[in-house]
């Protein structure tokens, strides 16, 4: 049974943007990889290894993302009261005020000008749930640090 991987709106466009780059990637290596093997003699082109190596590596890539696109659901935008996927969270930690997104482990590798913090981590476990006022803290690399929440969008 496969399991849906939720993501936002921009998180979904990022995927896509980034398997279209990926397959643009892909294509370029094939073409590298058969000029190389038309002209070089197998057994003297060290490069010609590598060139198969990463061919492989974008074609597993392509296929994880394709795979992960065809499973994503959009999480639906709506005005939250609590953190869960896709909450923009404003965090005070002493002095300092941070803001994230809450999202999928997958979205999490997809480049944003938003830091985002993936529901399986530490941290996205301990905001989830969480209402505008609430303090927790978090334990982590030895060290504990205490948040509250000032605002979810």
């Amino acid at each position: 049974m496969t399991r849906d991987v939720q993501v936002t709106q921009e998180g979904l466009g990022r995927l896509r943007a980034q398997l279209e780059e990926e397959q643009r990637r892909l294509d370029e290596a094939t073409d590298i990889l058969q000029g190389m093997t038309g002209t070089a003699d197998e057994n003297e082109d060290s490069g010609l290894e590598d060139a198969r190596q990463e061919k492989v590596r974008l074609e597993a890539r392509v296929e994880e993302l394709g795979d992960q696109l065809s499973r994503a659901v959009v999480i639906e935008g709506h005005r939250r009261t609590q953190v869960d996927l896709g909450a923009v969270v404003t965090l005070q930690s002493g002095e300092e005020e941070l803001r994230v997104q809450l999202v999928s482990p997958v979205e999490v590798e997809v480049g944003s000008e938003l830091p985002h913090i993936s529901d399986a981590s530490p941290l996205g476990q301990a905001l989830f749930g969480r209402k505008v006022g609430d303090t927790f803290t978090l334990e982590a690399g030895g060290r504990s640090t205490d948040y509250k929440v000032t605002n979810i969008d």
